[in-house]
């Protein structure tokens, strides 16, 4: 799909969230007018009723994201416009969370947990969308090489194997700069909070060493530092992907197995309003 199709579509989501917002915020007033804004009127049930239609609405995206061949044969629509109804469906769903509450803590601790994950579900879904848009473009943007997430510890290898080989060839001053300043970031995969910050800085830094050491090498001994050199570049880009790209796997502990939860209380919830 070409971008201005894409950003159309965007736009048509946006203002039927802003029109189905708008009917939530008309529905409250005339609930101000006629009624109590109170969780245990007819209008509240009407809003949980609305809230949990929304919720089952939303998951079925996962549904959708898991078995995306079956939904295309049997036409059930693109992914995109499943994400849409994920990302403005569990906006409208917390929105009528706040009203079938009536905008007040619930005194129950079933209420309770149903209020803090309905919460925590939505912000951190918001959260994961962002970082969904940020890391991708910040990853091709600042660092020279793309990575599949699966394949890093055999990157990691080869780099370690390749280096190790290269300095064992070279002379005194380069083996000592290699066993004290390269040899040590090359063992694992490591995660650092500096590239969250700068992309590149962190690597920059780190080169610094070896870029001065440059200075008094000629010939053969030179050549291998620079391939030392784009040998630790490699697995410090290495390191910032495992950094961004393992956040997004966490966010996904952090948001899906809550979202689960709170679609078990909300059927909890369901069963003791209806025959308590």
């Amino acid at each position: 799909m070409r971008r201005t199709d894409l950003a159309r579509e965007a736009r048509v989501w946006r203002w039927g969230f802003l029109a189905a917002a708008g009917l939530c915020a008309a529905a409250l007033l005339a609930n101000a007018v006629f009624a109590e804004i109170s969780p245990g009127n007819a209008w509240s049930l009407a809003y949980g009723v609305a809230a949990a239609v929304l919720l089952a609405g939303t998951g079925l995206y996962g549904v959708r994201r898991r078995a995306p061949r079956g939904a295309t044969r049997r036409g059930l629509g693109r992914a995109r416009a499943w994400l849409w109804l994920h990302v403005y469906g569990g906006l409208l769903f917390i929105l009528l969370v706040l009203m079938h509450s009536g905008f007040r803590w619930p005194d129950g601790a079933l209420t309770g947990w149903l209020w803090g994950l309905s919460a925590w579900t939505v912000l951190s879904g918001l959260a994961g969308l962002a970082g969904q848009r940020w890391i991708p473009r910040v990853l091709t943007s600042g660092l020279s090489i793309e990575v599949n997430y699966d394949r890093i510890p055999e990157l990691v290898d080869d780099i370690r194997r390749q280096a190790a080989a290269t300095a064992a060839a070279s002379s005194v001053a380069v083996r000592e700069l290699f066993r004290k300043k390269i040899a040590p970031s090359l063992d694992r995969p490591r995660r650092r909070l500096i590239y969250f910050v700068d992309i590149t800085g962190g690597i920059r830094s780190r080169l610094r060493d070896l870029d001065y050491l440059a200075g008094f090498l000629e010939g053969d001994d030179k050549q291998r530092l620079q391939k030392l050199e784009r040998l630790l570049r490699s697995k410090l880009e290495i390191d910032a992907h495992t950094t961004l790209q393992q956040a997004l796997r966490l966010w996904l502990w952090l948001h899906l197995p809550p979202a689960i939860l709170l679609a078990v209380l909300v059927m909890v919830h369901i069963f003791t309003v209806t025959y308590y």
